[in-house]
């Protein structure tokens, strides 16, 4: 069988240490960072993505992060185009590319190989329901998609408004679901061969990790990081940015509702409801092959035995 070029991807929950795993194995194997975040593209949001520092980052090259304004919209189809560029680029240089990230479209697009091309949509429709969105709140919206593409609705949070209304525009415009359009999307393996680790952690140790991360967030100033993006115009209702956990959380306390207390510990719930529904993605995808990094709680340990493994497999081929 003809080698095909290696692509390590680091993935699991929100704070799971995919960051610092990346980083280690990155420099236990000359490698180089490609993100696999949704939120990291975007400059001006550091504190509440969680995005490496300088220091974290211990000198390896780090790629797909602070490419977009936050008034900017990224498609699935764009990651991985820009990320099969940049994976070719780091090959090219004789480096191996190491994804990081617990985006699940981006990881799933770039391992399976998905095509996306996008459906035609009626402009009008497009139009009506931005229009009843106003008027009917997002939750009304959510529950018509409920009755349209149950699978959409699953995967789609109710204040996601952008994509609740892109699935229903999908259905109005073409008779086809959402789920459907994406089932007969095209697929192209591509020219690489991925090997994907996901790390796992008992269920309450992960969510205490979870709740410490949203407080070290709270004091290293991620209030005032709303407050900067908000008065330079970003955030706006409707743009994907505007979406994150702990901006969205923020941006309600600073229009007066609730406490900032109450606004802390939505974080933390709607952020352990996220790595809840990152695990659902990731335990059926049959690429991922699990670590169980509880008993091997530092970084470097973890990478040593990712490196371990792609020594021995390597061998066996």
């Amino acid at each position: 069988m003809d080698q095909v070029p290696p692509v390590v991807v680091i993935t699991g929950p929100t704070a799971s240490g995919k960051s610092a795993v990346a980083v280690e194995l990155a420099l236990m194997m000359q490698g180089e960072i490609v993100s696999a975040d949704s939120m990291m593209v975007y400059r001006g949001m550091d504190i509440g993505t969680a995005k490496p520092t300088i220091s974290d980052m211990k000198g390896i090259p780090h790629h797909m992060t602070d490419i977009l304004s936050p008034d900017q919209d990224f498609s699935v189809a764009s990651y991985k185009e820009q990320a099969v560029s940049l994976i070719t680029e780091i090959l090219n240089r004789g480096r191996l590319p190491v994804l990081a990230g617990g985006t699940g479209l981006y990881i799933k697009a770039l391992v399976r190989g998905i095509v996306y091309s996008p459906a035609a949509v009626c402009p009008d429709i497009r139009e009506r329901l931005k229009a009843e969105s106003q008027d009917l709140g997002d939750e009304l919206m959510h529950r018509r998609l409920v009755g349209i593409d149950p699978e959409s609705a699953v995967r789609l949070h109710v204040n996601d408004r952008k994509r609740v209304l892109r699935a229903l525009e999908v259905y109005l415009s073409t008779g086809i679901t959402q789920t459907e359009h994406d089932r007969r999307s095209q697929k192209d393996p591509g020219p690489f061969h991925y090997r994907v680790f996901g790390l796992r952690t008992d269920r309450a140790r992960l969510y205490d990790r979870i709740n410490k991360r949203v407080d070290d967030m709270m004091r290293s100033g991620l209030l005032q990081e709303v407050i900067q993006l908000r008065n330079q115009g970003y955030l706006q209702p409707g743009t994907t940015a505007a979406q994150a956990i702990g901006y969205k959380e923020l941006v309600r306390y600073l229009d007066g509702n609730g406490s900032l207390n109450d606004a802390v510990e939505q974080i933390k719930m709607q952020t352990r409801r996220y790595a809840k529904r990152q695990m659902t993605w990731f335990n059926h995808m049959e690429e991922v092959e699990w670590l169980d990094v509880q008993a091997m709680d530092d970084a470097r340990t973890i990478a040593r035995n990712i490196q371990k493994e792609l020594h021995s497999s390597s061998r066996k081929v």
